[in-house]
């Protein structure tokens, strides 16, 4: 029974102390090396070379893993936490809660239930409740932490749908804006939303998500015999921080029975600040609320937040009882019945022990003096003249871009900006990230980190308005014939099919976005192509409608309109339908944003989103030109 007796993974705590100290050690140096860069960048086949290699089957010494962790694992990597990593969303956690994940994780500790970890679960509710008061939820309000933002949005999806509607239905529609953050476009996806059913609406001046677009959206489903379901609105968005309307957006959910979801992970945790609390007005009467923890309140990597305003929702939602469980159970609290995972780790330990090591208001001057840096981001642009501010400060996010004085094509100023970007990351002082508003090229600078001040917003700033402009390179067209996807999503068009044999070569070529295609990307549209014919006085596309179908005239007119005043007529070999077609992401796109009546007998050239991602994927000279009608028609309805 010798070999019974021993544990093969067993330390001794002599043992445990020396791996543990040695760690730390690696640890600190790790942290407090000021020449390790923001990003580091090593060849994919150099990174496989050092660390593919099958498992040893006689044990390492700790000290040369250690060390082989700090050259071939940590060395390839971004440093989120360095004070001049100003892309994405930095992250710069504090060391007691990093503390609080190697408890949780060396313990073992289980918060799906009370049965498990009854403390730990204790402190959960606790942290939620601080959750609660600061953003102005009622203590009926229920929570649950979770892995990071894009997990509590589908966990805020999952119960609006499970509260006003029960088994999913080809029925219902969400509502979102173009700021939103993909995570949500993820998970309508995931819960069964179709393509047709997820609507992306424009947004305002101010990034913000139009009222008369989701009313009218609404109105059009409603008529359509559709049943709007829930609205998804910003609280501080990833592009550029902005707030939707959320007290108006409140009013509209309540007066039409849906569900108002605030997806505040990037922006929930400034209404810790005073300004902060004046930017999120109206975020209480949300009826479910995401934050992120482990970004505006410096825990590690992974902790985010679901709160729900009807606390009893989120358990109806989601509690199961199987019988392999019934010892499970108890009369508190098992997180397990409010989310998603079974088993799950404590991730308020180390949020409980950072508030309470440091004070709540050592954590207030912290997102404070970010909102601080956004400002003086922002002030430091405008002083600059070969600096362009796109977007204020907002929430700790600026958006700007080098000038490119005589140049006014948008591919050419992006490009540049481009290269600028990475050029800045080469210096290796640094990061910053890119985005698109409005369809613009913007360079993004995001203020989070603890570790950043003034001198390195400014020295970021200054590189990008000094640094040598770069000359911008000729796109590379495809040649290859793809696989086309032309044959689905054809269900929405009005009017009457004629063959689609009907567009040879010549006539494809004849009108003027297909007249340039490489042989690839002509057969693409020869394969796909459709056509329709309408009368004059017919309505082709209905403002606010959920189809996505592309159209270029090939004879006829007609007039693009809203519902207050003509907007334009286009004719012969001209084109409309390129906002909704384009792909917003994960397959949904916008809605329709203009009505559109012939004004004339009408023939047009039709393509499903499918075939036009298809197109735009081996032809991006024509993704050049939608993107820029796009750009320029979109502020104008």
């Amino acid at each position: 029974m010798g070999d019974l007796d021993r544990d093969p993974l067993g330390l001794g705590p002599e043992e445990l102390r020396e791996l543990g100290y040695r760690t730390i050690d690696l640890l600190v140096d790790q942290l407090t090396d000021p020449s390790i860069p923001a990003m580091r960048r090593f060849p994919a086949g150099e990174v496989r070379r050092r660390l593919s290699q099958p498992p040893p089957e006689q044990p390492r010494s700790w000290p040369e893993l250690l060390q082989q962790t700090a050259d071939d694992v940590l060395a390839p990597m971004s440093r989120l936490a360095h004070p001049g990593y100003f892309a994405f969303i930095p992250a710069s956690s504090t060391f007691p809660g990093a503390l609080g994940d190697l408890i949780a994780g060396a313990l073992d500790i289980d918060a799906g239930s009370w049965m498990a970890a009854a403390g730990p679960s204790q402190v959960e509710l606790v942290v939620l409740d601080w959750f609660k008061s600061w953003i102005g939820y009622p203590a009926q309000a229920a929570g649950i932490l979770v892995s990071g933002g894009s997990a509590a949005n589908v966990t805020a999806l999952a119960c609006a749908r499970e509260a006003l509607l029960g088994p999913m239905s080809d029925r219902v529609v969400a509502y979102t804006s173009d700021q939103t953050h993909s995570s949500v476009a993820k998970a309508a996806r995931l819960l069964g939303f179709r393509p047709d059913q997820v609507r992306i609406l424009p947004t305002d001046g101010e990034h913000r998500l139009r009222l008369d677009a989701l009313i009218g959206a609404i109105d059009a489903d409603a008529e359509d015999g559709r049943q709007p379901l829930l609205v998804s609105a910003n609280a501080g968005s990833t592009n550029t921080g902005a707030v939707d309307q959320l007290v108006d957006l409140s009013a509209i959910c309540r007066e039409r029975g849906m569900w108002l979801h605030a997806d505040a992970a990037y922006g929930g945790f400034a209404a810790l600040t005073e300004r902060g609390r004046d930017r999120l007005a109206g975020l209480e009467l949300a009826d479910s609320v995401t934050l992120d923890p482990h970004k505006w309140l410096y825990q590690p990597i992974e902790c985010g937040c679901l709160l729900v305003r009807e606390g009893h929702l989120l358990k109806d939602a989601f509690t199961i009882n199987p019988d392999y469980l019934a010892d499970y159970k108890s009369e508190e609290v098992n997180f397990a019945d409010l989310g998603l995972q079974l088993t799950r780790t404590s991730r308020a330990l180390k949020i409980w022990l950072s508030f309470n090591y440091y004070g709540t208001d050592a954590f207030r001057r912290a997102i404070d003096r970010s909102l601080d840096l956004a400002q003086l981001a922002e002030r430091h642009v405008a002083d600059a003249p070969t600096l362009e501010l796109l977007s204020p400060a907002t929430l700790g996010i600026i958006c700007f871009r080098r000038r490119v004085d005589g140049v006014h094509d948008e591919a050419t100023i992006a490009q540049v900006n481009a290269d600028l970007v990475a050029g800045f990351e080469a210096t290796g002082r640094g990061l910053v990230s890119s985005t698109r508003l409005h369809g613009k090229y913007a360079i993004r600078l995001c203020v989070m980190n603890h570790t950043s001040g003034p001198r390195d917003v400014t020295d970021v700033l200054d590189w990008f308005a000094t640094a040598p402009m770069p000359a911008p390179t000729p796109a590379q067209r495809a040649e290859a014939v793809p696989r086309s996807s032309y044959e689905d999503e054809h269900a929405d068009v009005r009017g009457g099919w004629a063959e689609a044999t009907e567009f040879d070569e010549a006539a494809i070529r004849s009108l003027p976005l297909f007249a340039d295609l490489q042989p690839g990307a002509l057969e693409i549209v020869r394969r796909s192509a459709r056509s329709i014919a309408l009368d004059a006085g017919e309505t082709v596309i209905r403002r606010w409608e959920g189809t996505r179908h592309f159209y270029t005239i090939v004879a006829g007119t007609v007039r693009i309109c809203t519902e207050l005043e003509e907007l334009r007529e286009l004719g012969p070999g001209e084109f409309f339908g390129e906002v909704a077609a384009l792909d917003w992401g994960a397959g949904f796109g916008y809605a329709r944003t203009a009505t559109v009546v012939a004004n004339s007998p009408l023939e047009l050239l039709v393509l499903s989103p499918a075939a036009v991602r298809d197109l735009i994927r081996w032809a991006p000279e024509v993704e050049r030109r939608l993107r820029k009608a796009a750009r320029e028609r979109l502020p104008t309805i």
